[in-house]
């Protein structure tokens, strides 16, 4: 938890911060037009936290953690350390594969909420100092749209995406082949893999909370 959280902090506070402002920016250019900026953070609540915060958190942690899983596991094969672990009597799959896994279901969506509550000061701060929507109304707009139906895509999805990366990254470094040269085509198709994957996912997911709770949203 601690190298999958703390260790991609950094990663999504950056993402966030930067995505939110470009984010805002081009929201409050369109809305202008329409002399609706007031409604900025309106939007900027409902695209953060249901599709760009996961996304962007998943996207990131597939960069670098499914990497590092796959690249990490993949080694440990090569080296026969997993046959060794085998012959003692040890599951790979629970001693290596599990951890893994909780520590993703757990972190995934913590850093979820970190990415949105970043993007969304990032908004804040175009909306105060370009847009010149004042603090109060931002906010206000805001929280208007932290809803359930919203809070639960923003929640689900991390969730989702923890399974995709572990599965994947952990399938990848398990079958590697190859000595060095496999673990890396290994770790290349992991990221690969695990980011359309997400995309996928994500697509569907909105696809049927729209379908049926429709009215919470």
């Amino acid at each position: 938890m601690y190298l999958i959280g703390i260790g991609s902090m950094f990663l999504i506070v950056l993402t966030g911060i930067f995505a939110g402002q470009g984010f805002a920016l081009a929201f409050s250019v369109e809305l202008a037009d329409f002399g609706a900026k007031n409604y900025l953070g309106r939007i900027m609540s409902i695209s953060i936290v249901r599709e760009l915060g996961p996304v962007l958190t998943g996207l990131m942690i597939a960069a670098r953690v499914a990497s590092g899983i796959t690249a990490e596991i993949g080694a440990m094969k090569s080296s026969n350390q997993i046959d060794a672990m085998t012959a003692f009597g040890i599951d790979p799959m629970s001693k290596i594969a599990v951890p893994r896994l909780i520590a993703l279901i757990v972190m995934v969506p913590v850093l979820t909420v970190f990415c949105d509550a970043i993007a969304l000061a990032g908004g804040w701060v175009i909306s105060i100092f370009i847009a010149h929507v004042s603090s109060t109304m931002y906010w206000a707009a805001v929280k208007e749209r932290l809803v359930f139906g919203n809070l639960l895509i923003g929640l689900l999805k991390p969730v989702v995406f923890s399974f995709v990366i572990a599965y994947i990254a952990c399938y990848k470094g398990f079958t590697a082949e190859g000595g060095t040269k496999g673990v890396g085509k290994a770790t290349t198709e992991s990221v690969v893999l695990t980011s359309i994957t997400i995309l996928i996912v994500n697509f569907f997911i909105t696809k049927v909370v729209f379908s049926y709770l429709k009215g919470y949203l």
